[in-house]
């Protein structure tokens, strides 16, 4: 039999999160735990469906005049609406005036590749700045559609905060007009986010030189418990009449991973640009996917045009939030009681799903290998993987991590 003519292909490397769940998978220890995934666990470490969710769901089903039709290509339009209206605010300038166009996209992933081509296409500058270090996917999806990907100082492992001066002198020194990837809120995988000062200091600078904000928003309301709270930075951008970018992600905040609902808004200067970018926007997405689907869109408009509804999901919302925030002050005070060499109050300093502990790639495998705990090599972990039961394990083995294997 002859060679396939894919003979020459090359395996490919497991991607570095997903491949944390496979190898956690493979582990038979009863103890194993798996904070690699960036996926809303129970206290009983169970994925969790919304009781308001289930409710949207039910009455769609019921509802018998549904059909299966396709959408248009910019998605639900009830979807768009409220969505814009949702990271905005409804009180929006920019909404009322018709300067936003916003389109239905899959997910957060989704909103930033169509965004990143319509840039590539239209927009007269192709460098994105991102910050260092960012998501995994976010160098790969901008490359991908076509940008040219340069980063900007974020961190500080020193301090395990906000390099803010590194983070400005590199957006001073980005060329005039450059676009900026900004972390709206509970940055990811640090959980370090600027101070509201600090934001207003990022506004001023990248108005002075015309850098364009692409805001990537994946947990609005997840990270404080209120969805103002998590909106302000990106509503900061939008009350100076400039224009800006933001893709928004219903997987966290609404548990709707697998339904891949997402949108990206563009606020543009006046309405009939916004109604150009749109048409353009269809341009990108008709040979992407066509549409997108209908099923993950209608639940959440059903959700955020019920006052009930909408009132129900913001407690689900915020008990999410708070039991994360809750197992940030028990393993911080696992710590403490251990005695555990270091400062870690950045545990509780930081925010959102993720901490990123300070523990190097070989305290982290030390961590896989005695105590069956999955996490990604930079030490990053999913608060939201936690619960009560498993914080002292972890706590055992971040101690004996950095005793024995610093």
């Amino acid at each position: 039999m002859s060679d396939s003519v894919f003979a020459s292909i090359v395996q490919a490397p497991e991607d570095p999160i997903l491949g944390v769940t496979v190898a956690y998978n493979k582990d038979q220890s009863p103890v194993k735990l798996n904070l690699g995934v960036g996926a809303y666990r129970t206290e009983e470490g169970k994925p969790l469906v919304l009781n308001v969710v289930r409710k949207a769901e039910q009455m769609l089903v019921n509802d018998e005049s549904r059909v299966k039709e396709y959408l248009p290509i910019t998605g639900v339009a009830d979807f768009n609406k409220l969505s814009a209206k949702l990271i905005f605010g409804a009180d929006s300038p920019a909404i009322q005036e018709n300067r936003v166009t916003t389109v239905q996209c899959l997910s957060g992933t989704g909103s930033l590749r169509v965004g990143g081509e319509f840039l590539a296409k239209h927009y007269h500058e192709k460098t994105i700045y991102i910050p260092l270090p960012t998501w995994g996917n976010h160098p790969k999806v901008f490359t991908l559609a076509g940008l040219s990907v340069k980063t900007y100082r974020y961190y500080d492992p020193n301090t395990r905060g906000l390099d803010f001066s590194g983070l400005l002198e590199d957006l001073q020194n980005a060329p005039s007009g450059a676009i900026v990837l900004l972390h709206a809120c509970a940055h990811n995988p640090t959980g370090v986010d600027p101070t509201s000062d600090q934001w207003e200091q990022i506004r001023q600078l990248m108005r002075s030189k015309e850098l364009l904000p692409f805001f990537d928003s994946a947990y609005q309301g997840f990270a404080s418990g209120s969805l103002d709270a998590d909106a302000a930075s990106v509503r900061m951008f939008v009350a100076d009449g400039g224009e800006c970018l933001a893709a928004q992600s219903y997987a966290k905040n609404m548990g709707l991973y697998g339904e891949r609902v997402g949108a990206l808004s563009i606020v543009c200067k006046g309405a009939d640009v916004a109604s150009r970018v749109e048409s353009q926007l269809k341009l990108v997405i008709r040979p992407m996917y066509s549409n997108p689907p209908i099923h993950g869109a209608s639940i959440v408009a059903a959700i955020l045009k019920d006052g009930n509804m909408y009132t129900e999901w913001t407690v689900e919302l915020k008990a999410m939030a708070d039991r994360i925030i809750s197992m940030r002050h028990q393993l911080f005070e696992a710590l403490q009681a251990k005695g555990t060499p270091g400062d870690w109050s950045h545990i509780i300093k930081q925010i959102g799903m993720f901490t990123f502990t300070g523990l190097n790639s070989d305290q982290v495998a030390f961590m896989r290998k005695e105590f069956h705990i999955y996490m990604t090599s930079d030490g990053r972990i999913s608060m939201a993987g936690l619960s009560s039961r498993t914080v002292p394990h972890l706590a055992n083995a971040i101690h004996a991590a950095v005793t024995k294997a610093a």
